[in-house]
């Protein structure tokens, strides 16, 4: 790319102190080199958000709603070029790059609507109780390499529409969308109000430790998110962590296999299986188990593996050379305790580029059921009893996401109020919404984004407690 991708700091375009090569994973090759944050980059960052805080606060909620959806202007305005950059640095083909664009100006938008309304508790002659919600002040912003655009549209219209300002930090893989996007709205904020920095993936514990930052919205894996935690922990600083999923799918022995096969090759597979609330081990019953296999391989073998630059592709490399070789890892072992029955292979030439695989007669105390593969690897399970099935299913130690599989949604809800999950779909798998919260259980998070319910975890709450009239005696 013939562009420079700088960050933005205190409303000023800013080279890094040091430069960061970005590679396309489908060619392997450098595509761009980007501005890289020093130490003291992310503390001027942090501090002009600071300064721009007590600005941007008094603002109120229908200002800062006209800059929300300013925002959301420019991204639809850029869709274009935002999508192009994204796909050339994460790989996914260009259509799902253009979805998650929109995406990320849906969510701008929806978040413009959001009021924060004082409520009344107590209102009577003698006494006036209101529960306010106040913005925090500086809010770390920091996202993972699968999403980047979409996931920081998680965090900073919620964090922006509270009243707090932001210094966002996208994954040292795939910096650039985020930054083009720092450029294009350069000039529609305030100055300090949006910062955003790129890392070496060496400064995240500078910028969740820094003494002014006053929360942490963190997405990415569980063991990251336990060291934004302890970091965040020296000082108490409030935290939204969005971690690891190993989501199970249960499929019920009504579903029909011709109806459910496309959704749950779709939840499992789009973008190449790196999302954490993907679909990574379903559970079927055993008088449709052959039979849904079979369907699944057919879409399987009519996926199109390649550069996502590519209008024909349908399923782009992994990210990067870490995910790659550790999905691999996990196949050899798949091989070893269970049966492919579709792909299972890495792709000769350059590019991270794994075959789409069903693994069947898998042990399911293998890692590849046990852990989060975050890859286009789906291991099906044959069960024969319920009851059994859902308490494997909650055995986990993640709990973002599940889905139940049925011709009987009312039997699906019976299933799904006993899944240890935050969210769990019924005959879908992967449908988010910016006026749907989402939450994790267990090790995959702490807090809640999207919906009025994410708006809030932007607050402080404030009890304003009055005597009314005359002040009593005592």
């Amino acid at each position: 790319m013939s562009r420079t991708f700088e960050m933005l700091i205190g409303g000023r375009l800013t080279e890094g102190d040091r430069s960061l090569d970005v590679i396309n994973p489908a060619t392997e090759e450098v595509i761009a080199r980007c501005a890289c944050a020093s130490e003291d980059q992310v503390d001027e960052a942090v501090e002009a958000a600071a300064a721009a805080f007590p600005a941007w606060a008094a603002l109120g909620v229908a200002e800062r709603s006209k800059y929300v959806s300013a925002i959301a202007d420019v991204i639809e305005q850029n869709q274009g070029e935002l999508a192009s950059v994204l796909t050339a640095e994460q790989g996914k083909p260009l259509s799902l790059a253009d979805f998650e664009v929109s995406g990320a100006a849906a969510f701008f938008r929806h978040a413009a609507t959001f009021g924060l309304e004082p409520k009344t508790i107590e209102d009577t002659e003698a006494k006036k109780v209101l529960l306010h919600r106040r913005p925090l002040g500086v809010v770390a912003a920091i996202t993972a390499w699968n999403f980047p655009l979409l996931l920081m549209a998680f965090k900073l219209p919620s964090a922006l529409m509270a009243g707090n300002t932001v210094v966002a930090k996208p994954a040292a893989t795939t910096p650039l969308a985020t930054l083009l996007l720092g450029e294009l709205i350069s000039e529609v904020v305030p100055s300090g109000v949006i910062n955003i920095i790129a890392d070496a993936n060496d400064l995240g514990d500078r910028l969740t430790g820094h003494p002014k930052v006053a929360k942490i919205s963190f997405t990415g894996s569980t063991a990251t998110g336990l060291k934004v935690a302890q970091s965040a922990s020296r000082s108490l600083k409030r935290m939204t962590l969005e971690l690891g999923g190993n989501d199970a799918g249960i499929v019920l022995d009504d579903a029909d296999p011709a109806a459910i096969a496309p959704g749950i090759f779709a939840g499992a597979f789009m973008n190449s299986g790196q999302a954490c609330i993907a679909l990574k081990r379903l559970y079927v019953h055993d008088s449709i188990h052959d039979e849904l296999v079979d369907r699944l391989t057919v879409l399987v073998g009519a996926s199109v593996l390649g550069n996502g630059a590519d209008p024909a592709t349908t399923l782009g490399p992994l990210q990067n050379r870490m995910q790659y070789e550790r999905v691999l890892e996990l196949l050899d072992e798949g091989r070893e305790k269970g049966r492919v029955v579709a792909g299972g292979n890495p792709v000769g030439g350059r590019g991270f580029f794994v075959e789409p695989t069903l693994i069947v007669d898998i042990d399911p105390q293998s890692r590849l059921v046990q852990e989060e593969q975050f890859g286009p690897v789906l291991p099906v399970i044959r069960y024969s009893d319920l009851d059994e099935v859902i308490d494997i299913a909650n055995e986990s130690d993640f709990g973002l996401g599940a889905s139940v599989w049925t011709s009987n949604p009312e039997r699906a809800q019976e299933i799904a109020a006993r899944l240890h999950a935050g969210t769990v779909w019924i005959n879908q798998h992967i449908d988010l919404g910016p006026h749907i919260p989402q939450a994790g259980a267990k090790t995959s998070g702490i807090g809640i984004e999207m919906g009025e319910e994410g708006l809030l975890e932007y607050t402080q709450p404030q009890v304003v407690n009055a005597v009314m009239g005359s002040i009593p005696s005592v």
